[in-house]
């Protein structure tokens, strides 16, 4: 598949997380634990590291958790799980990696990517906190907008120079125009949010570029879906810290 495939992953997922947030905690809870799963099963398939099986079980599982944590956890802990699934899926692959033994090919970029992969799967509960979060959900459309704005500018087949200030300003105006006009979110909240989002986004294209080859269909759902599960967190954080 081509790069561009990623960038449609992710604003499919960001589509189904607002459907979702709009629909029931059970729904917004099952798209979550299917994109903490997809980021499982794709992260290792991008970063082409051996063990694949294993590692997605790792890097998924505490993402799923995490998402049933900040579902029926009570308010105002909703990512209180969180450390802890990301600590314990941590400590798995190391474990993991220590029974494989010494000696095993590419065993550091399989340990600190696949760390990196229990970290982004356990984040998209951020979205989860952020629907939740005083039973407002402007903030997770404004966050999502944003995302995808910058997702689509990852489209545009031009360099990082142009694509990447495109991206984060065309995010950082997203949110405070979605912010107008589907609430009353401040103009600042709204901005920041569409601005770190966006840097977030673009980031991860660069990655993307610089793998340099044609992704299979578990990396593209892996890397579009991994970027977008990590925004959901930063969404909440901006929101709890700015808005109240």
């Amino acid at each position: 598949m081509k790069s561009w495939t990623v960038g449609v992953v992710g604003v499919a997922g960001l589509v189904a997380i607002v459907a979702g947030a709009y629909s029931s905690r059970e729904v917004l809870l099952a798209v979550a634990a299917v994109t903490a799963a997809c980021v499982g099963i794709g992260w290792p398939h991008f970063l082409d590291i051996p063990a694949k099986k294993t590692l997605a079980a790792l890097i998924g599982l505490p993402g799923v958790g995490s998402a049933v944590a900040a579902t029926y956890l009570p308010a105002p802990g909703f990512l209180n799980w969180t450390p802890a699934f990301v600590a314990g899926g941590v400590m798995a692959v190391f474990v993991m990696q220590l029974i494989r033994g010494t000696g095993q090919a590419q065993r550091l970029e399989s340990t600190l990517g696949s760390c990196a992969g229990v970290l982004l799967s356990c984040l998209g509960a951020g979205w989860i906190a952020c629907a939740r979060f005083n039973g407002i959900r402007e903030m997770l459309v404004v966050a999502a907008i944003s995302a995808a704005i910058a997702l689509t500018a990852g489209l545009i087949r031009w360099p990082d120079r142009i694509v990447a200030p495109l991206g984060i300003i065309g995010a950082g105006l997203a949110g405070p125009l979605a912010g107008l006009v589907i609430s009353d979110i401040a103009v600042l909240p709204a901005a920041l949010v569409g601005v770190v989002v966006g840097a977030v986004l673009v980031s991860f294209r660069r990655l993307v570029i610089i793998r340099g080859e044609t992704l299979n269909l578990p990396a593209a759902l892996g890397m579009g879906l991994g970027p977008v599960s990590a925004v959901g967190s930063l969404a909440y954080f901006i929101d709890k810290l700015l808005l109240h």
